[in-house]
């Protein structure tokens, strides 16, 4: 018997059944299970084009699972069309409508009432919603006030959103409202810094401060490239214009708080140079939470009804007092600088010392007469006694030694309680260890995500340093699918959950942590697995963060493991959030074929994994790339999506590369990917003339040398 279609739950029942209910949800559950809510399969999870009352539109947080319209293809043809509506990956609140990967409507954040591109979602007598925080789900749902209300909200064929109403009288649905009011509900239809107000002409204008940065595209009503300062920001002059009635910007570049007022949100706005607007996070009794701005400001327009007030930063220069309802007089903002000054030249000074009395302290090597485990550094971590420690590794045996590294080794501990501890001792002999140990600690310590591997504490006592870190049963990655005989315990679904889960972890560290953090050696010995698989991202001993809009740097000191290291990086020194891509994108191929990139071999050509992959695409073969222990367990289209995004993570050029968000959407999605361009590294004779490269300079300053070339 053929399966036509399949629920996707891993879950079995001994008498399953399904109902309808009268809600409109189509449930399956086991009539021998005494709870009748505990569902099997829900049509509530798999909306469709249309959300009925009580259904949710929104994404668990912890698995990543996404309640999202789709639009059909035509009125008659029910398959998938081009069109989805969801929250958007990254940023507050906000849902956006996408036709294939291009945004044509965005919803506005969530201030606590509605959203604030939805001026028309008032509180009203058919029916009640909201947004719901739950520290494992967010979602947007409603429920209508009287059980014979019937209503629906609708993606169109053609990308509308529209709530029907169903007339007993009539026996029809009408429509009860569109959701897309004009063309200032086109997305960015003003661009960046731009403001559309439909009711002048023409709609658009730039924000006071700003000129547009093509006029005479502008002045033939092309607005799309929208527009640029007048005066560049100097940071400690700065005053916030005051805009009110306006639908907020996307927060895809965006940091919110829940707790702060609006006066506590304009220091921590004014402190970082990086903001460039502000608000309240909800309008309720007044105004409560923060919401900032940093980088671009873009799709803004004015609203009739139920806009809201932000607050942009400009220079000072710009202020026209008569005019400008300023939220900082120039008064303000000299009493501003003065603070922020002498707040600089104490954390300058403050920085310092600390950095001198490290020096000193590393030169002499007195970390434990300096620094015992009863002091605290302000690392806000737990500090653990070393005895304790020495106790719980039964004195560091070599029985309970799990691996070892250049920081030095790592080992197996039990606490008293029972708990279960891995330690990483720094080598005394280590220089890089001890910059590892150092960095670690700074990247990793604010880091909380179900994808990472937690840090508990550290100790620093007597000569020895040491970070205590979760203990992960199922060791690492590599250990199973680099084996012949392991690597059959991970089938395609635990795969396919392991890639998405390193690429949730990824996504937190480029845009959701409090900074952005770049890891720089993303490899399968550095993803460790849980009870159930479960992959943690470690080893932040290398990591670099950015702050603001940043997005890349360069360096001398190229570090990181040679088959992994994006071309740019390896070769130049240029590390970027695409660095990381471009290393989740060997980490895919591998996890796939179960091949290690480098040292693969194959009888028919010389090329690596990575060029193997890419000349399987191109001969329309790319199944071939797939581990033969796991062909019985795949669904197809998900292996094949899954290669393809591999390969688009590792092009060339870094600009190519797709941004973990939309690898994410890719992975999970439906609709068409684009071809790959040829990788970087495609064959492992680059690979091996890189290192001759850098052997060959090894007595130049002026290139990146071996003596600085520290890959593993």
């Amino acid at each position: 018997m053929n399966t036509t279609w399949s629920s996707n739950t891993s879950r079995t029942a001994q008498n399953p059944v399904a109902r309808l209910l009268d809600s409109g949800n189509l449930v399956v559950i086991d009539r021998s299970d005494d709870d009748p809510e505990n569902f099997l399969w829900q049509s509530f999870d798999y909306p469709g084009n249309i959300v009925l009352p009580g259904a949710k539109l929104g994404r668990n947080t912890v698995t990543g699972f996404n309640w999202h319209l789709r639009s059909w293809k035509s009125p008659q043809d029910p398959s998938p069309g081009n069109y989805t509506y969801q929250f958007g990956p990254k940023g507050y609140a906000e849902m956006f409508l996408r036709e294939g990967s291009v945004i044509k409507f965005r919803s506005g954040p969530w201030n606590g009432v509605r959203f604030s591109g939805m001026p028309q979602l008032n509180p009203n007598p058919m029916y009640t919603y909201g947004l719901v925080f739950e520290p494992d789900e967010l979602y947007y749902s409603y429920q209508p006030r009287n059980s014979s209300i019937l209503s629906n909200l609708v993606l169109t064929s053609d990308g509308l959103l529209r709530r029907y109403t169903w007339i007993d009288r009539t026996q029809s649905w009408v429509l009860y409202l569109t959701v897309q009011i004009d063309n200032c509900d086109n997305y960015a239809f003003c661009g960046v810094h731009g403001a559309c107000n439909i009711e002048k002409s023409p709609v658009c204008s730039c924000l006071k401060g700003f000129t547009p940065k093509f006029p005479k595209e502008w002045d033939l009503v092309d607005w799309s490239n929208g527009c640029v300062r007048k005066t560049s920001l100097n940071c400690t002059g700065d005053v916030f214009q005051k805009y009110s009635g306006l639908k907020l910007p996307s927060t895809e570049q965006s940091w919110f708080n829940r707790s702060m007022n609006l006066k506590e949100c304009e220091v921590v706005c004014l402190k970082n140079c990086s903001y460039t607007a502000d608000t309240n996070l909800y309008i309720q009794d007044g105004g409560s939470g923060c919401l900032l701005w940093y980088g671009d400001l873009i799709d803004i327009r004015y609203l009739a009804e139920n806009g809201q007030d932000i607050y942009i930063r400009m220079a000072s220069s710009e202020l026209d007092n008569t005019k400008i309802d300023a939220k900082y007089s120039e008064s303000n903002a000299k009493k501003m600088r003065i603070i922020i000054s002498t707040i600089v030249l104490s954390t300058g000074l403050l920085i310092m010392g600390l950095a001198l009395l490290f020096y000193v302290w590393k030169k002499q090597h007195q970390i434990g007469g300096k620094l015992g485990c009863g002091q605290k550094e302000d690392l806000e971590l737990p500090l653990f006694d070393l005895m304790t420690l020495v106790s719980a590794t039964s004195n560091f045996s070599i029985e309970n030694k799990l691996g070892e590294g250049g920081f030095g080794s790592v080992f197996k501990g039990t606490m008293k309680d029972g708990q279960e501890i891995a330690v990483k001792k720094l080598s005394k002999s280590s220089q890089q260890g001890l910059n590892e140990f150092k960095n670690e600690v700074t990247h990793i310590a604010k880091l909380q995500h179900r994808n990472l591997v937690k840090l508990l504490g550290y100790c620093i006592q007597e000569d020895e340093m040491m970070l205590i870190y979760e203990f992960m049963p199922n060791k690492s990655l590599d250990f199973f699918i680099f084996d012949q005989r392991r690597r059959m315990l991970l089938d395609w679904p635990k795969r396919f959950e392991i890639i998405n889960g390193i690429a949730r972890g990824i996504l937190y560290l480029h845009q959701d942590s409090r900074l952005r953090v770049i890891h720089r050696d993303l490899k399968a010995s550095n993803i460790l697995l849980g009870s159930e698989f479960n992959p943690k991202i470690s080893d932040f001993g290398l990591a670099r963060s950015f702050g603001g809009n940043e997005t890349k740097a360069k360096t001398k000191k190229v570090v990181g493991t040679y088959g992994y290291m994006s071309p740019e990086y390896a070769i130049d020194g240029f590390y970027s959030i695409k660095s990381d891509v471009y290393s989740f994108g060997v980490l895919v191929l591998e996890i796939v074929s179960g091949s290690k990139n480098r040292g693969f071999s194959h009888p028919d050509h010389k090329l690596n994994l990575l060029g193997h992959a890419w000349m399987l695409h191109t001969e329309g073969r790319p199944l071939e790339l797939l581990d033969t222990s796991i062909e019985d367990s795949i669904t197809l289209h998900e292996v094949e999506r899954t290669i393809l995004v591999g390969l688009l993570c590792v092009q060339q050029n870094p600009k190519d590369r797709p941004s973990m968000s939309a690898a994410i959407l890719m992975l999970g999605g439906e609709g068409a990917l684009p071809s790959p361009l040829k990788p970087g590294f495609y064959s492992e004779r680059d690979l091996t003339e890189l290192e001759a490269s850098h052997s060959s300079k090894a007595c130049s300053t002026n290139e990146v040398s071996i003596s600085l070339l520290e890959a593993r």
